[in-house]
């Protein structure tokens, strides 16, 4: 559903009698707040405990050591899903009906994803989304519902692949771990629940606009739907090719899924830029058992490569040309749409 954006406030009356507004339901942000920090602690304290028992010079011999045909392989897969989230802002384009064109949308996509895989979600998914739009004609309001809906998307499909994974593929847990591949199964067939009432949903609302706490909702149609759905789960099984090849395939390939759904929630929560150091350590803790520490490092190392750092500096390159026509736009269309 795409989003319109409003605000929650309450009155609550200042020294002078007088009501003063002030966000409702206040004491719950700070609850999840100081929960987000507790837990980002945690990882840091693990991440930097675990990393004093890492023996560097093997994971470098380990990245040198991929064959030449996984890390082109890797590459390709890589480059792949990159082009794939980039048109996810074109079914944005479909539900606010703007007129950019199809290469510009991409181009902002693609710049806004991969600054959002290095600096976090704020900068690259919002700030630069906010930026490049703006500049090209966009006013906030629609702005905020291409980016509500690309993120819609993109958690669609998360919970629908992780729903599949984990209910059909459960990964075999280490052997110290309280939870079986029995609790896994019934956290997958929730999500896959969340994914099947979306769908219907949509199938029922046909683009109605719902309103929640002065938030307006808008429902795609089905067919708009299915896309996401298609779109944003082939996404996600792209970037778990890219690891797999890289760890050589000595893994199933669900189970290399499924452990990547886990981290990249976990780098959600604890707000880290690029899920720094969170990758890492939940892989270790979740496939060292089954894989050498040095072996899996290097994968992942050269899985930033390949999937965080070449984006970026390509996106860069992107930035500076989008910011250029952007400001030629503006010369020629200075009225902003709406």
């Amino acid at each position: 559903m795409a989003t319109r954006s409003g605000s929650a406030m309450s009155a609550a009356p200042d020294s002078s009698g007088q009501p003063q507004a002030r966000p409702a339901h206040a004491w719950w942000q700070w609850v999840k707040r100081i929960a987000a920090w507790l837990f980002f602690a945690v990882v840091v304290f693990l991440i930097v405990r675990q990393a004093r028992t890492i023996d560097w010079s093997d994971v470098l011999d380990s990245v040198r050591a991929i064959p030449l045909p996984m890390l082109l392989a890797a590459l390709l897969l890589a480059t792949c899903s990159h082009a794939l989230y980039s048109t996810y802002d074109l079914l944005g384009r479909r539900m606010t009906g703007h007129t950019l064109g199809t290469g510009t949308v991409m181009g902002v996509t693609f710049v806004s994803y991969a600054f959002n895989l290095n600096l976090g979600a704020l900068v690259g998914g919002v700030a630069f989304r906010y930026r490049l739009y703006s500049r090209l004609g966009l006013g906030n309001n629609t702005i905020t519902r291409v980016l509500g809906f690309s993120m819609l998307t993109n958690w669609f499909g998360y919970f629908v692949v992780a729903g599949a994974a984990f209910c059909f593929w459960p990964m075999a847990l280490p052997p110290d771990w309280r939870i079986d591949s029995g609790g896994l199964r019934i956290l997958g067939a929730a999500l896959l629940l969340v994914g099947v009432a979306y769908l219907a949903l949509c199938a029922i609302a046909r683009e109605h606009t719902w309103r929640i706490r002065n938030q307006e909702l808008d429902t795609p149609p089905l067919r708009i739907a299915l896309l996401q759905l298609a779109m944003s789960c082939g996404n996600w099984t792209l970037m778990g090719g890219v690891i797999w090849f890289l760890l050589q395939q000595q893994l199933p390939y669900p189970t290399v899924l499924a452990v990547f759904l886990v981290a990249a929630v976990a780098g959600v929560i604890t707000h880290v830029p690029g899920g720094l150091g969170v990758l890492e350590a939940v892989f270790i803790a979740l496939l060292a058992h089954r894989v050498p520490q040095g072996k899996l490092l290097g994968a992942l190392l050269a899985y930033r490569a390949i999937y965080y750092l070449l984006p970026l500096i390509v996106a860069s390159l992107f930035y500076v040309v989008t910011e250029l026509r952007a400001k030629r736009l503006r010369k020629t269309a200075p009225t902003p749409r709406t």
